[in-house]
């Protein structure tokens, strides 16, 4: 090729912002496992929530609203799981075994100490924590009492959960999602047998309700981190390290995750107060039937956000690799088009999300009428959000794969105390709006946080390669 050539091609790649079917296709071999798993684990969610229904509304809400505590506690093991992940996946791609090794220590010794503290909060006060999410809401006696027992039994699943999370995402770091796809897919089918087992008491097991639905998850996560350390002594990964060594810990490499994990912490920590904070005001709007209802729409709305992982992973190994690789400029070009494509993700999401409201009648039928018109209204105005959600998300892959942490406290943190948080108080205050329309109002706030996103990214501070200065 010519000079002449090589100049109007590389004109022509900078302001192309999609990229070519070969770079979608290497994009999807990493999605599609990870969408995969995803669906999965919504559907062993979708499942519990519809073995959990039979039982009651307030026994349903005092479930999901000990989950909705519990995602917290997901937010900060998946902030641990990407901050070491943005390091593995740079040091893959500049070929630094050493690197990558301390990357994943990072991850199990933060994601141990992390879930032990967490655990030990459910044990001691779990009645604090769920009444905080059921204020003022006429059945909140019922569903707190619910919640308490399921949450002190499913604490004990979350140091398994800690680790096997570590060990699932470090092989999605390396480009290798088949093989949490497969584990995670065993565990899910342990979990809905053991559902079926304990919840009602099937075949002469003891009928358990909700606590023999924390019972089931607490088996399927110990079987799954069993395999996921199984498969690591039988695949050998490059991240891998003797557990004798596990303490070997590179204190300057350690420090310098902590400081971007600290931000990434502060605007996830936002974030999540934020859906905390809606989900307690728009559980306050009715009774049983509206927290029910809405647990029911955002178990269905959690098949739909198997995008935004898949997002995530195909940034995170695709452009972090280019980095730390070395080609920037190539780094930019595949952000752009990994940008690009995410908004057809969640076009097609949003297409997924009004069909699926044919079948709540079918899944969620043991609750009352006014518990399933709830959950149909909430998955049309997510589905609504879906696109926007996965540019969203491909934004913050971006900006993390380069290690621009700083974005993330810009966005989540400027825009959500600013905006978001002032607006849902004055709606819950000043009107008598439902819980549906509160939430799909607030949620315009995530307009401005795009368009803050799209003017930071473009300063390009994330265009580094982390390995050549850590």
């Amino acid at each position: 090729m010519s000079i002449k050539h090589r100049t109007l091609w590389r004109i022509s790649m900078t302001f192309r912002l999609f990229g070519p079917w070969n770079f979608y296709r290497e994009a999807l071999a990493l999605a599609i496992p990870v969408m995969l798993q995803s669906l999965i684990t919504g559907l062993v969610s979708l499942v519990d929530n519809f073995m959990v229904a039979g039982l009651g509304d307030a026994k349903m809400a005092g479930v999901n609203v000990a989950n909705q505590i519990n995602f917290v506690f997901m937010v900060i093991i998946n902030v641990v799981s990407l901050a070491g992940g943005i390091f593995l996946s740079q040091y893959r791609g500049a070929k630094n075994v050493k690197g990558m090794e301390q990357s994943f220590r990072f991850k199990l010794v933060m994601g141990l100490i992390v879930s032990a503290l967490y655990f030990a909060l459910c044990q001691l006060t779990p009645q604090s924590l769920l009444s905080l999410m059921v204020a003022h809401d006429n059945q909140g006696a019922a569903i707190v009492a619910e919640g308490a027992q399921y949450m002190r039994a499913v604490s004990f699943s979350f140091i398994p959960m800690a680790l096997s999370s570590s060990v699932g995402s470090s092989f999605r770091d390396i480009g290798e999602p088949k093989i949490p796809l497969l584990v995670s897919t065993g565990a899910a089918i342990a979990n809905t047998i053991g559902n079926w087992f304990f919840i009602y008491g099937n075949l002469g097991a003891p009928r358990l309700e909700v606590v023999g639905a924390a019972i089931a998850t607490v088996i399927a996560r110990l079987l799954e981190m069993g395999a996921f350390f199984f498969v690591l002594e039988v695949k050998k990964p490059a991240f891998r390290f003797h557990l004798r060594t596990m303490l070997h810990l590179d204190r300057k490499f350690f420090a310098e995750v902590l400081s971007r994990s600290s931000m990434m912490f502060f605007s996830e920590t936002a974030w999540v107060l934020s859906e905390t904070i809606i989900t307690a005001l728009y559980n306050r709007r009715g009774g049983a039937e509206t927290v029910a209802g809405m647990a029911a729409g955002w178990s269905v709305a959690n098949l739909l956000f198997l995008v935004f992982p898949a997002i995530q992973t195909s940034t995170n190994v695709i452009v972090g690799a280019t980095l730390g690789a070395g080609k920037l400029d190539e780094g930019r070009l595949k952000a752009r088009w990994i940008m690009a494509g995410s908004i057809f993700f969640g076009i097609g999401a949003l297409l997924a999300a009004l069909v699926s409201t044919a079948a709540v009648p079918l899944v969620f039928g043991n609750l009352s009428n006014a518990a399933q018109q709830v959950t149909r209204s909430i998955i049309v105005v997510i589905g609504i959000y879906l696109p926007l959600w996965c540019l969203l998300n491909a934004q913050f892959g971006v900006a993390r794969a380069g290690g621009d942490t700083l974005m993330g406290v810009l966005v989540d943190v400027g825009v959500t105390y600013l905006v978001f948080i002032p607006a849902a108080f004055a709606i819950s205050r000043l009107t008598v709006w439902g819980p549906v329309a509160l939430f799909g109002i607030a949620k315009l706030s995530d307009i401005p946080k795009a368009l803050v996103a799209a003017w930071w990214l473009k300063k390009e501070r994330w265009v580094r390669n982390l390995t050549a200065t850590s």
